[in-house]
């Protein structure tokens, strides 16, 4: 199960994050026995009975679920255990993959936790970001339930939860978040998390947007740059050949946070979600914490420039 067709992780990658989860979870399970029986331990450490699942298996058999979102029982069966110990499991090893944010490129012991560490790393790095949404199909609520609408995308036509998505420059991700219901607009859920703020605090951060973050690129015009607008029908052939070429420009420079979602509807459960709809927070930043590890290890690629340039000096 360690294999990367499962995991999807290689093996110094999964190495490492077990390594990284032990101290965490060791806390968790000491204070959760403490609280339990009201006090300090009474016997040695080690005492009592033994966890079916190590810790190691626990890992795997959480990062395998989130890869794959094998039925629990499946995972069970796989293990020799029942479907309550891989259920107990998850749900321990999971919010530890969510809380741990996400990884910086070329700055192995920082982490990226919340929309104000990214602007900050943008401002001092001098980064321009790239921000996109993305929408994965849930369960649909049942009848009855008050809000049932609120997850019917406009777009999709299907109950969805939509996830906004910030790259930088070369593609790698940098934060995943702002989980809101499919009905809500792409630029009212990045609002709702404070970017207006963070645009405020970091006037030099800088940003490439789409079409549907128009009124934000209209608010902070020196900082987030959306596609050119499209010149009327009686404008001048010149003018709409240059609007063309600008929006081909502006594309080729945003589609890279376009590969970083796909890169991240990789994992099963981000292509449809069949889970409980409050865990899908917690399940998708796990994912895309796991994402940018591997993302934060890939090389700058540097694009060459797309003008023409002359070889030899034009003859007369």
């Amino acid at each position: 199960m360690s294999h990367p067709a499962f995991c999807g992780l290689d093996r110094a990658h999964l190495g490492g994050l077990i390594e990284e989860l032990a101290n965490p979870w060791t806390a968790r399970c000491e204070s959760a026995l403490r609280e339990r029986r009201g006090g300090d331990r009474r016997r040695a450490a080690g005492a009592g009975p033994d966890h079916k699942l190590a810790f190691t298996d626990r890992v795997l058999v959480t990062v395998v679920y989130l890869r794959l979102q094998l039925p629990h029982a499946a995972l069970a069966e796989l293990y020799g255990v029942t479907r309550p110990t891989v259920t107990h499991a998850i749900h321990e090893i999971r919010p530890l993959l969510a809380a741990r944010g996400f990884a910086v490129p070329h700055r192995p012991g920082i982490r990226l936790r919340s929309l104000a560490d990214v602007f900050a790393y943008a401002e001092a790095e001098g980064v321009e970001l790239r921000i996109d949404g993305t929408e994965t199909q849930v369960r649909r609520p049942k009848a009855g339930r008050s809000g049932r609408k609120a997850f019917v995308s406009g777009k999709k036509k299907q109950n969805t939860a939509k996830t906004t998505t910030i790259a930088d420059d070369s593609g790698r991700l940098l934060w995943s978040g702002a989980d809101r219901p499919g009905r809500m607009h792409d630029q009212t859920a990045i609002r709702t998390e404070g970017i207006t703020e963070q645009l405020c605090l970091h006037p030099q951060a800088k940003a490439k947007v789409d079409e549907g973050y128009r009124g934000l690129a209209n608010g902070f015009p020196d900082q987030v740059q959306a596609p050119p607008r499209k010149p009327k029908d009686e404008a001048p052939l010149g003018e709409r050949y240059s609007w063309r070429e600008e929006r081909r420009r502006h594309s080729s420079a945003r589609i890279c946070v376009e590969h970083t979602i796909g890169e991240v509807k990789k994992w099963r459960p981000l292509q449809r979600y069949i889970g409980r709809r409050e865990y899908y927070t917690e399940t998708h930043t796990a994912i895309a914490g796991l994402v940018s590890d591997r993302a934060a290890r890939r090389p700058t690629r540097r694009r060459t420039s797309t003008e023409l340039v002359f070889i030899r000096p034009a003859a007369c």
